[in-house]
């Protein structure tokens, strides 16, 4: 008896040094956290120390599952009863694993501090299409250079780590291996991995479903305040291979025709007007960023000045937001009217779905159509989708021909690019559909060669490279506007997204997607107007079919802010639907209303009216819920195109 007693007391041991060197990890989380959310404080302005550390205290089940996760392997090794332990190769090899798996979490976990900025949430698995690009070695470099306290970082973890776990010394076993032997580690195992699998499903009882990103809204306030208590790697992990959707039944058939339809009949009393149409996206343009659209905060003058004078010649609208956070949300948005809502569409599994897009039903009627990026073909996947949706031709860094232009980091400055970008339009068959993505005012933010000095910039450096890309602007449409095709051309500019950000009222989730969008026809001054529609990328498609006087059906989840008289703007944010309508925005999580505030007058956010709202909520909420339905139920079931 006394010898099997012996036998356990062994595994209990090691199974207590396991705990110990857990608890290192637990504690460097932590610590992580802390340094997340002090280098992001200013987007959680309404945390405080109590409510801090209730997300804390929260963090620690979605730590548990991250650990867990990390280190099953290790676990499974550690305590499997065989006499391996008692050879120092296996010890060395055990040491690497734990050290070796929990070094990539940790590396996740620290790139967010700083990648939280530009994307305002924790990464998922879609963080992993940039490592697709040819220049990932020159940008992570780059990454190391503005971000080199982070690598320290890293290394002083890792060293703790290390230091923490040959700080216990592992537990003598000095009898020889036998049957019972085996049976009493087997029962330790077996005891480890029961609770290491409670662990990861995050609770006990049997209708306990696995925790998921959705569980940390019960620690928060604010749905951005979800990013304190997740970590990295548990999000990476929980989004591997994961259905974003499921079909949606809040109403039947009817009756969600009758409250929202994404298909638009137009029919237009006169002929199509064959106008040129240019659609330019710029990266980064946040309307911050501008001085025209900030007219309101005193002695602000923007970074946009050749862009401030063109919106006083424009159809400007003021009150508009993009539909995402990324690069690869835009172009579905701007260019087929399918936000990127909950994940990317073009990392989505219905990326392949038919789609009614404005090239593809421009050229049915007679357009050249074509896409332009200076970055090298291939970059984010922007040649695919353009293919997909309907631009015939496709120009990058390839067709532009000279690599002693590149800027070393993302392709061909704006300026070089849009000259060349011209040239070429002036080949085309008029009329032509166009669009252009930029790509200067993009992380790194560096100026291309010769232009050092020449731009003032700001406190944040994207504020040179967007001075750098306006002027590329002007300088574009000084040469453009001596084309024959110039009078007869609408230029659409606008963002695919938001950045860095200074100003606290755009540190909201409404203000970190707020953009311009901009209607410029220089051959009809009657269309010039500041436009207080509420309005987003999405309007672009049937707001352009309509200034065209299109005939025909089409698949666009926006509005056209001349007709339709109850504009609204739809986003994901913080793992919560975002409904805007009026002067007011929703919240919307877990089939629930959970917010309601007015985002004109409550610029930060602060008070909920939920509980006493001052419009109809409940008409809000049924529209929502008739959008995702629609949304949703059409991405599963391919019906994007009226085709």
């Amino acid at each position: 008896m006394g010898g099997n007693i012996k036998k356990m007391k062994y595994y209990v041991q090691k199974l207590i040094l396991l705990l110990k060197r857990f608890s290192i990890l637990f504690l460097l989380y932590q610590v992580m956290r802390l340094i997340f959310f002090i280098y992001n404080r200013h987007y959680f302005q309404e945390v405080n120390f109590s409510s801090y550390l209730q997300m804390m205290k929260g963090g620690l089940r979605f730590d548990l599952t991250a650990v867990l996760y990390l280190n099953i392997l290790y676990i499974l090794l550690y305590l499997l009863p065989l006499p391996l332990i008692r050879y120092q190769w296996y010890r060395k090899l055990l040491l690497y694993l734990f050290i070796g798996t929990n070094a990539v979490g940790f590396a996740f976990n620290l790139i967010d501090i700083f990648y939280f900025n530009y994307i305002l949430k924790r990464s998922t698995v879609e963080i992993f299409m940039f490592t697709g690009e040819s220049n990932i070695g020159k940008l992570f470099l780059q990454f190391f250079r503005d971000f080199w306290w982070g690598f320290l970082l890293f290394f002083l973890l890792i060293w703790l780590l290390y230091k923490w776990y040959l700080h216990f010394k592992e537990p003598e076993w000095t009898e020889k291996f036998c049957f019972k032997n085996l049976l009493a580690g087997l029962f330790i195992l077996l005891v480890a991995l029961y609770f290491s699998v409670v662990g990861i499903r995050g609770g006990f009882t049997r209708t306990t479903r696995p925790i998921s990103i959705n569980n940390a809204a019960a620690y928060t306030r604010q749905p951005l305040e979800m990013a304190i208590v997740l970590n990295t790697p548990f999000t990476l992990i929980r989004t591997i291979d994961k259905k974003a959707f499921k079909p949606v039944h809040y109403f039947d058939n009817d009756e969600l025709e009758k409250i929202y339809s994404p298909v638009k009949h137009y029919k237009a009393d006169t002929t199509m007007q064959k106008k040129n149409v240019m659609i330019i996206i710029v990266e980064s343009l946040a309307r911050e960023y501008t001085g025209f659209l900030n007219r309101d905060i005193p002695g602000y003058k923007g970074y946009t000045p050749f862009l401030d004078s063109l919106m006083q010649r424009s159809h400007t609208m003021s009150n508009a937001y993009a539909n995402g956070r990324k690069s690869i949300d835009a172009m579905p948005s701007v260019l087929t009217s399918i936000p990127s809502l909950v994940q990317p569409y073009v990392l989505s599994p219905y990326a392949g779905n038919k789609i009614n897009g404005i090239a593809d039903l421009l050229q049915k009627k007679g357009y050249t159509t074509a896409f332009f990026h200076g970055a090298p073909n291939g970059s984010m996947g922007f040649d695919a989708f353009a293919n997909l949706a309907g631009f015939r031709y496709y120009y990058g860094a390839k067709q532009y021909g000279n690599q002693a232009d590149f800027d070393g980091f993302w392709g061909i400055p704006d300026d070089l690019f849009l000259q060349y970008t011209i040239q070429q339009l002036d080949t085309f068959r008029k009329p032509f559909m166009v669009s252009l993505f930029t790509l200067s005012s993009h992380h790194p933010f560096k100026l291309p060669k010769g232009y050092e000095g020449k731009f003032k910039g700001g406190p944040l450096p994207i504020h040179k490279v967007i001075e750098y890309t306006d002027y590329s602007l002007k300088h574009f449409f000084e040469v453009a506007s001596r084309k024959k095709w110039f009078e007869n051309t609408l230029f659409i500019i606008t963002a695919d997204h938001c950045n860095q950000s200074i100003l606290p009222e755009y540190n909201s989730s409404v203000g970190s997607h707020a953009i311009p969008i901009i209607y410029y026809e220089p051959g009809n001054p009657k269309s010039v107007q500041v436009d207080s529609t509420l309005t987003q990328q999405v309007d672009i498609m049937p707001y352009l079919l309509r200034n065209l006087n299109y005939s025909g059906d089409f698949v666009s989840f926006g509005n056209d802010p001349e007709s339709d008289h109850n504009p609204f703007v739809i986003n994901y944010s913080g793992h919560t639907w975002e409904y805007m309508q009026g002067d007011y925005l929703l919240r919307f999580r877990d089939n629930q209303s959970t917010g309601l505030y007015n985002y004109k007058t409550d610029r930060l956010l602060r008070h909920n009216l939920i509980n006493r709202p001052p419009v109809n909520s409940k008409a809000m909420e049924k529209r929502l819920k008739a959008f995702i339905q629609q949304y949703v139920n059409r991405l599963i079931e391919n019906r994007l195109s009226t085709e």
